[in-house]
């Protein structure tokens, strides 16, 4: 005979003695045959197994059948959805119902579990949230500052095109150290490789991928990691620990004699208008060991002529004082008599910045010998100048704005002379190397005569000036 749907949904208890009474529908065992035969009703009814209590068939007004299991958890009673007739047999789903039973006899509650699943955070809604607050201005950098929106436009872009691509859809407790590992791979064997246009006028972002990509992806993700541990989103950080490859030194300088072949491409490229301001950004980078940025973004109220520095308000590390030389100085000077508006290389229309900076200065090197050489080598190349005339490390710090040497402190006034001298002899020399001067350098001999000459000449040196 064909099964009712004459039972009220809500009805429910766990044993199956007075069923009848309660107006409950049950049969002996739930089989293939009982599912094949319950006909869908005007409301969703439970056929309830006398088998085993708590387990059951539900039938949907559609037709559609599930196995449930029903039980009582802290005075609350519970349902539990097993899966869909089709996916699940009568006996597979009975199996389950038993697992999960046994759960609930130890005091868990599998349909709390399941629920809470379903609202766990996954990696993108986590990421999306770290972006929001980045923006926000409420994820710290270095020096606990806000990011700048320089790098919050970087990380953004490593989000969105590796991180999420590749385990958006992963719920954020679920991931794990492994997991971590896997991504990584998957980033530098360039899973996320891609070209996509950007929202800049004719951007484009080229995605490649690889070991560098990586590094700084996992370096980003631990980040984020670290923010969910503080929300108490999960406890541990699965990036801890995690083997990355190293980054790839750059450690590219200028030779002196291509230093008198920059100074020859920079001597051609003056004449042409397009160029002209573009070499005049190369050669003041080149002069003082500055960043490409703050130099294409340098205003003239940032620019101390009085205290020979640059009193730069936003740079890597925050506002820095950069003490720069003699050759510097009279080079902005000549600048400054022509000065239009805010900045020292201003743009093209409203009061900006100049543009088009990258491409220009690859176009310039791209048929020369100088062809890998970038902003960066030329920062590179005027500290290992320092390094060379035997300035200190610290000192070099302070001049090229590293971070554990940077003048840092608003209230310096007046720069150490001994910064000023240092910015004036390296300038100095970088400037006549541009200008193809050829140094003699005299190489030290270390036998104990010459070692004591060179000690009575200094001392000397040093009496007659006293």
């Amino acid at each position: 005979p064909r099964i009712r749907p004459n039972l009220p949904p809500s009805a429910y208890v766990v044993l199956t003695r007075n069923r009848a009474r309660k107006g409950l529908k049950s049969v002996p065992r739930i089989s293939k045959r009982i599912v094949d035969s319950a006909e869908p009703g005007d409301k969703d009814y439970v056929i309830w197994d006398d088998e085993l209590p708590g387990f059951g068939l539900r039938v949907f007004t559609s037709g559609k059948r599930s196995y449930v299991i029903q039980y009582r958890t802290r005075g609350r009673s519970r349902r539990y959805t097993i899966g869909l007739h089709g996916v699940w047999t009568p006996e597979t789903a009975r199996r389950e119902a038993k697992v999960q039973l046994g759960r609930v006899a130890q005091g868990e509650n599998p349909a709390e579990e399941r629920e809470l699943d379903r609202k766990a955070l996954t990696m993108k809604q986590l990421c999306e949230q770290y972006v929001a607050d980045m923006q926000a201005g409420l994820i710290l950098g270095k020096g606990g500052r806000p990011k700048k929106a320089s790098t919050v436009e970087v990380d953004t872009g490593r989000i969105r095109r590796h991180i999420i691509p590749l385990v958006g859809n992963r719920r954020v407790q679920d991931i794990t150290k492994a997991d971590m590992n896997n991504l990584m791979r998957d980033i530098i064997a360039g899973k996320t490789r891609v070209s996509v246009k950007t929202e800049r006028l004719r951007g484009r972002a080229i995605v490649r991928g690889g070991p560098g990509t990586a590094t700084r992806a996992m370096g980003l993700l631990g980040g984020i990691f670290t923010y969910a541990v503080q929300l108490g989103i999960v406890e541990h950080n699965p990036t801890h620990g995690l083997k990355k490859p190293k980054y790839k030194v750059r450690d590219r300088r200028l030779s002196e004699a291509e230093y008198r072949t920059l100074g020859e491409i920079l001597a051609r490229a003056r004449k042409s208008d397009h160029y002209k301001i573009h070499t005049e950004i190369l050669q003041l980078i080149a002069l003082t060991g500055c960043r490409k940025t703050e130099i294409v973004e340098l205003k003239w109220s940032e620019v101390d002529f009085e205290g020979s520095c640059l009193r730069l308000s936003d740079s890597k590390e925050g506002a820095s004082v950069r003490p720069i030389g003699l050759p510097a100085i009279d080079f902005l000077e000549k600048r400054h008599a022509h000065r239009t508006g805010t900045y020292v290389f201003p743009g093209q229309g409203d009061d900006n910045a100049v543009g088009n900076f990258p491409q220009s200065w690859k176009k310039l090197f791209t048929e020369s010998p100088l062809w890998d050489v970038t902003p960066h080598v030329l920062r590179h190349s005027f500290a290992s100048i320092a390094n060379d005339l035997g300035f200190t490390e610290i000192t070099i710090a302070a001049l090229i704005g590293h971070a554990k040497g940077s003048v840092t402190s608003k209230y310096v006034h007046t720069l150490d002379t001994t910064l000023v001298m240092a910015a004036d002899t390296v300038s100095g020399y970088v400037q006549a190397l541009l200008e193809g001067t050829k140094f003699q350098r005299n190489s030290y001999t270390f036998d104990r005569r010459s070692r004591q000459d060179a000690i009575d000449r200094m001392l000397s040196d040093a009496r007659a000036a006293g």
